[in-house]
């Protein structure tokens, strides 16, 4: 990823003052807000509310500006100061719904969308279309995924409803379609978005959007090369429409994680095309935000992080910024830097704005600063609002076993194993140690006395839990494993509580540990110890079960070669001596 950080030097040092000599007609803002230019589009409404302040429609796409910024406060004050100047305009209640969908108010959303549907002019599809578009966008909070941020199926279904509605109002306008297309394409009905891009185009040949549309959804099929011809396309209709190059650049870092052949080629075209888009735009905070989203899907967070640093200086900054910072430091393991910026975004953007993957790098921040206790409850609390992340019972599951809480370990595990793809059998054997502990610290607890009363029995149900997870083990496992097969016999031994009475649950666990250890030649010395605990529990098994004091002998005999400390061979011949001297 060095060819990426070569955009670096794009940063926040080569932010100009756009001229303020701009054409100041609606037609001209429209088009600025089309290319991505929103700094320049901003400054051009602004003095149209001015200078044209009856004209609501003005008010109406500065509002829309500040939305795709994600300044919704700001958005919120031009859409009502776009109804002051017109009570009935469609327009500015779309924008209030839009807003209210944003944030989550989803009655407020939909009685705004129905005022502008209400007060829509007759053959006018634009409120349709402001309304379509405003249920996709994602609301504060929503997830992000591998094809961008993930638009609700209700939502899209309304998307598509009321568009449809659009284009019956006006059939005419190609924008419609491309809304349409795109409502399809986040539902992953790629031939149903290719209809609507399709006839978008047959309606405006000259259509830069549409080109770009019908690319974006090649590109989500793999298909590089047309998706390519489509951007060239929109290009060759308007050599600067910069979102073009943005998804062209992110086309080719697709292209390059699928096929390593080009990789390095790919990605040094990525990186001259976002150069590309970047210098087409207004090198806004905004815009370097979206390439801080670039950045994030090519990996490259050195250049992230140093991005998100640069732009949090700026006193124009959006605080989102931090959540980059925070995301960066993870990955390069900056915990101190990560966690002081991801607490600044959780404490200060506000519930509507945190999604669970904040939670998550917060969690794993904290549990990177040695904090296992607030880590564990910030994944809990990721996990709350996103129940599919289960891959986190893995992290939360690990954090708990270090910090010695093995009951809650050993569920974590249990989760994991069984809901995420990830797990993989010494999960499985880590939930059955984790069990296995949880018994033999109850064990421990339960022998202490407090003021002459022992605590409470140890909970027999673990052992079986521990019990299952290791027969898993041994049965899928290709080869049997030497550690499983010791606390497997672990397991079955402490379900005989009595060794006077010993039923050989544990002994041919015992005796297939001995042939495996023996098979690998001299044992170290850890290893004597878990072969005289063996040996032990077959001599006892040998001496009270199978009444053969001569097997009994043998079998302590080894058990005291291996470890003569061992408190039970001690035992066993000291009484040994004891009765020969009577």
């Amino acid at each position: 990823m060095k060819m990426i950080s070569k955009i670096a030097g794009l940063g926040l040092g080569l932010i100009f003052t756009i001229s303020s000599v701009f054409a100041q007609s609606l037609a001209d803002a429209k088009k600025a807000i089309e290319d991505e230019q929103y700094q320049k589009a901003k400054s051009m409404l602004k003095n149209l509310t001015v200078t044209q302040a009856d004209k609501d429609e003005n008010f109406f796409f500065l509002g829309w500006v500040y939305l795709k910024q994600d300044y919704s406060d700001s958005a919120k004050t031009a859409f009502n100061k776009g109804i002051a100047v017109n009570s009935k305009s469609a327009l500015n209640y779309a924008g209030l719904g839009a807003v209210a969908h944003v944030e989550k108010d989803n009655a407020g959303a939909t009685n705004n969308f129905n005022q502008a549907i209400t007060l829509a002019v007759k053959k006018d599809g634009k409120p349709f279309l402001y309304v379509g578009l405003a249920y996709l966008f994602p609301p504060h909070g929503s997830s992000v995924g591998p094809n961008g941020p993930t638009i609700a199926p209700a939502d899209a279904d309304a998307a598509i409803a009321v568009l449809n509605k659009g284009i019956v109002v006006s059939p005419k306008d190609a924008e419609l379609f491309v809304a349409l297309g795109d409502a399809y394409r986040s539902q992953l009905k790629s031939t149903d978005a290719y209809t609507q891009y399709s006839a978008a185009l047959t309606l405006d040949p000259k259509s830069a959007a549409a080109n770009v549309a019908e690319g974006v959804l090649w590109r989500f099929a793999d298909n590089f090369e047309d998706s390519e011809k489509q951007f060239q396309a929109a290009l060759a209709i308007d050599p600067n429409y910069g979102p073009a190059y943005r998804e062209w650049a992110e086309t080719d870092l697709r292209w390059a994680y699928k096929d390593p052949v080009t990789h390095d080629a790919k990605i040094k075209q990525a990186v001259d095309n976002y150069k590309k888009y970047i210098s087409l735009t207004d090198y806004s905070v905004e815009s370097q935000m979206r390439y801080a989203d670039f950045l994030i899907d090519a990996k490259d967070y050195v250049t992230l992080q140093k991005v998100g640093t640069d732009l949090s200086a700026s006193a124009k900054s959006n605080l989102r910024v931090y959540r980059y910072i925070a995301y960066a430091a993870l990955e390069n393991k900056d915990y101190v830097a990560g966690l002081a910026a991801i607490n600044k975004w959780v404490n200060e953007a506000g519930p509507k704005r945190i999604i669970p993957r904040d939670y998550l790098v917060k969690g794993r921040l904290e549990m990177g600063n040695k904090n296992d206790s607030l880590g564990v409850m910030d994944l809990r609390k990721a996990l709350e609002l996103d129940t599919t992340q289960v891959d986190l019972y893995g992290d939360i599951a690990k954090s708990l076993y270090a910090s010695g809480k093995y009951v809650e370990a050993g569920d974590a595990y249990k989760t994991f194993v069984e809901k995420s793809r990830q797990a993989k059998l010494g999960d499985y054997f880590r939930e059955g140690l984790s069990y296995y502990l949880a018994y033999d610290q109850q064990s421990t607890a339960a022998t202490a006395t407090t003021a002459g009363a022992k605590t409470a029995k140890p909970d027999s149900t673990l052992l079986i839990k521990a019990d299952t997870a290791f027969s898993y083990v041994e049965h899928k496992a290709p080869t049997p494993n030497i550690t499983v097969v010791l606390y497997h016999a672990y397991v079955k031994d402490l379900e005989e509580s009595d060794r006077n009475n010993i039923k050989g649950l544990a002994k041919p666990y015992y005796e297939q540990y001995i042939q495996l250890v023996t098979a690998k030649g001299a044992p170290d010395d850890k290893t004597k110890a878990s072969l005289a605990n063996a040996y032990v529990y077959l001599g006892t098994y040998a001496q009270y079960k199978e009444k053969d004091e001569a097997k009994a002998l043998d079998l302590y005999t080894k058990a005291r070669d291996n470890d003569p400390n061992n408190a039970q061979v001690k035992y066993y011949f000291a009484k040994k001596a004891a009765g020969k001297s009577k």
